[in-house]
């Protein structure tokens, strides 16, 4: 079995998600679309090229498209991402029919990597490097360098040398044979499926491709190549005609992201492919629906509002009453506030904005609006899980002078300041009436695909999913999530583990045949506050769908600065197949210690090196790129002491992730979103205890250098 898809949240209401599941149409209709003539033209295997050729060409940082393409006997589906201006990488799921040695069909997983090494200038062509199918099974297994150059306004040439597959036709002695005799020889037999075959790169026979790119106009493009590539195991296997090396090709492509191309092949075949590219830090509607929320309000029209309360009895409790009243309009829970001097100090929970500073900014607003004029300091305490997590401190006269001023947004982040939170603690006489203790449930659908079954590439279940949550006092939540499968066929697969390590993730379909009513999660948990820059957490139950124990971890996070360090440690043991409260035998000790390091620019970088499910000790390493509006994508790779072969198919675990704010579809606020991690193949090796709530993510919102990245939502 594969990977699978849920609907992720930041809070409790993940299963909230699928009555917009919908929404994921509007990915074509618009918004964070690219118009035609800024985005580069992408070949058959999705990537900036001719037709099956490379070119040095980049798409814009941060794009992506998605791809699906058809040829006789071949399907493929493409993800491409352009990491950073210079790099991309792209995943590549493709069926092969007639392709094995017995005449079976085979469905194929491959990674790329392409490296813009030199910029195009007035008087030289781009540069640039890249693998083809590196990582996967090696069947599309190539490596090139390729150069290409606009010649006036509308035609672009290309002209590189390739390797492996693209080394395959009219081919010859290898250049680099020069540099070291090793570079002669490639060994590429198919049995390191999976692996890094770095003893194969840019070795063996070479040979030249070209072609040239004419933009017959701003949506039409029309390509002419001269291919590497001879098709020797589709020619030997499929039946497949390589008459000619020449392919010819045309793309229509649309103001809407959406391109179409087709093309003529090898002189034997004619090939579609369907592409549609997006810029994540372009959401649909950029600027929101939801208007500006509360306006800072002068203090001299406070007083003639009768808000300047006297101090007397019952005069701070009407007061946090007014506050709580305001913020809930804006889905912003206030649990305590308290007022020393000029000072006022609220203790708020952020129920609905996906970026932390745009709570932060309709907190001030609202406590503009209800405090007496003679409040100055406002000090705002997030509260995430029941713990303090910063303290925000704002002038109200800066409020006051900024809230008109073109340059607000930065001028208010850098007279703000960021402290540590954990001497804001929660105190029961501050807390507003009915703080504590709280109770929230609700009812909602969900939605799990499930992909690369080679018997059904596709697979999925529907369901209602029932949640409840009991807080009754700060850091303290007892949890727990029902579902109940309405359709799907998940439970149909058949293929059963051939794996040699214990079967801690590798049974997964077995869970879905024996689970009918299904225990999701049943847990207590405890969040503290150690000591400074100090988190804590405590999670003890049915911790997740295939384990339940207890996990314990230990963060430490400064407010200021890129680094953070942690450490996690769990007893657990294996559910039963019915998801429900008994339990298999199997039980282990897992923990790790683990590095996040905020690489700026939206990078974030992680590793975690410790002892996994099956018992083998490793590490997990991680690199995801975060854009300000909370869109994220990553990929991570996890080696460990257990061997290749005995991992079985796929050689480590690996796979890409990424996460979508639903905000960025519909410009409304939102916490919730989508979530996909693709895995090539999904084994026990490298397998880790899927708890939820780990602390990084709990605080990371509300520190810098997250909290100034996405600053400019303050006086959304």
């Amino acid at each position: 079995m594969g990977s699978k898809l849920g609907f992720v949240t930041r809070d409790l209401k993940a299963s909230r998600a699928l009555r917009r599941g919908c929404i994921l149409a509007l990915f074509c209709l618009g918004g964070g679309a690219i118009l035609a003539q800024e985005r580069a033209s992408l070949s058959f295997y999705g990537t900036p090229g001719l037709i099956d050729m490379p070119t040095a060409d980049s798409m814009r940082d941060g794009d992506v498209s998605l791809s699906a393409g058809r040829s006789p006997g071949t399907w493929r589906t493409v993800f491409h991402f352009q990491v950073t201006p210079r790099i991309s990488g792209v995943f590549r799921y493709g069926k092969l029919e007639n392709y094995t040695s017995t005449g079976g069909t085979l469905y194929d997983r491959s990674f790329d990597f392409h490296f813009r090494l030199v910029d195009e200038t007035l008087y030289r062509p781009a540069i640039a490097v890249g693998l083809r199918d590196f990582g996967g099974t090696g069947v599309y297994s190539g490596e090139y360098v390729v150069a290409t150059k606009g010649v006036g306004e509308r035609l672009r040439l290309t002209g590189g040398i390739g390797w492996g597959r693209l080394g395959s036709y009219n081919s010859f002695s290898n250049p680099l044979g020069v540099v070291a005799d090793g570079f002669n020889n490639r060994n590429d037999d198919g049995n390191n499926t999976g692996e890094l075959d770095t003893g194969a790169w840019f070795r063996g026979d070479a040979a030249l491709f070209a072609g040239l790119q004419w933009n017959y106009s701003d949506h039409l493009v029309l390509k002419a190549e001269y291919s590497s590539d001879a098709y020797d195991v589709e020619v030997a296997r499929t039946g497949f005609e390589h008459k000619l090396p020449i392919n010819l090709g045309a793309t229509y492509r649309f103001d809407n992201g959406i391109d179409l191309s087709a093309a003529y092949r090898y002189g034997s075949e004619l090939a579609l492919m369907f592409h549609y590219t997006f810029n994540p830090a372009e959401p649909r509607i950029p600027d929101g629906i939801n208007g500006g929320g509360p306006a800072v309000m002068p203090r001299n029209l406070v007083a003639a509002r009768s808000w300047d309360l006297e101090p007397e009895a019952g005069a701070d409790d009407r007061l946090r009453v007014a506050v709580a009243r305001t913020l809930a309009e804006d889905g912003l829970s206030v649990k305590a506030l308290s007022i020393s001097g000029t000072t006022a100090t609220i203790h708020v929970r952020n129920d609905r904005y996906d970026a932390p500073p745009q709570a932060i900014g309709r907190t001030a607003r609202a406590m503009s609006e209800v405090l007496p004029a003679q409040i100055e300091t406002f000090v705002i305490v997030p509260i995430n899980r029941g713990v303090p997590v910063s303290a925000v401190t704002i002038r109200r006269s800066d409020l006051e002078e900024l809230a008109f001023d073109l340059d607000g947004s930065w001028k208010s982040y850098s007279r703000a300041a960021v402290m540590e939170g954990s001497s804001y603690r929660l105190r029961p006489e501050n807390y507003v009436p009915e703080a504590y203790p709280e109770f929230e449930a609700g009812v909602g659908g969900y939605f799990v695909p499930s992909f690369f079954d080679p018997d059904s590439p596709v697979r999925a279940e529907v369901g209602i999913e029932a949640f409840a949550a009991f807080t009754p006092t700060p850091g303290l939540i007892f949890s727990g999530a029902l579902r109940q499968p309405i359709a799907g066929n998940i439970d149909k697969a058949t293929r059963r583990s051939n794996s040699v390590l214990p079967h801690v993730r590798s049974d997964a379909v077995e869970y879905a045949k024996e689970s009918e009513l299904e225990l999701s999660y049943l847990t207590g948990e405890y969040f503290f506050r150690p000591g400074e820059n100090l988190y804590g957490r405590v999670s003890v139950g049915y911790l997740e769908r295939m384990y339940g124990g207890v996990s314990a971890e230990l963060l430490w996070k400064p407010v200021e600065g890129p680094l953070a360090l942690g450490g996690e440690i769990n007893y657990v043991r294996q559910r039963d197949y019915d998801i429900l409260f008994d339990f298999r035998d199997y039980e282990i000790a897992t923990g790790h210690l683990s590095a996040y390091y905020d690489l700026g620019a939206g990078y974030l970088g992680q590793v975690d090196a410790g002892r996994y499910l099956a018992g083998d000790w490793g590490a997990t390493f991680s690199l995801d790129r975060e854009f300000a509006n909370g869109f994220r994508i990553g990929g991570f790779f996890t080696l460990t002491d257990v061997s290749s072969q005995e991992f079985g198919e796929g050689a480590f675990d690996k796979g890409i992730r990424f996460s979508m704010p639903l905000s960025w579809l519909t410009g409304e606020p939102a916490q919730r979103g989508f979530g996909l991690t693709l895995r090539p193949v999904t084994r026990d090796g490298g397998a880790r205890l899927n708890v939820r709530n780990r602390l990084y993510e709990v605080t990371r919102g509300y520190h810098d250098p997250e909290l100034r990245e996405r600053w400019g939502r303050f006086w959304r």
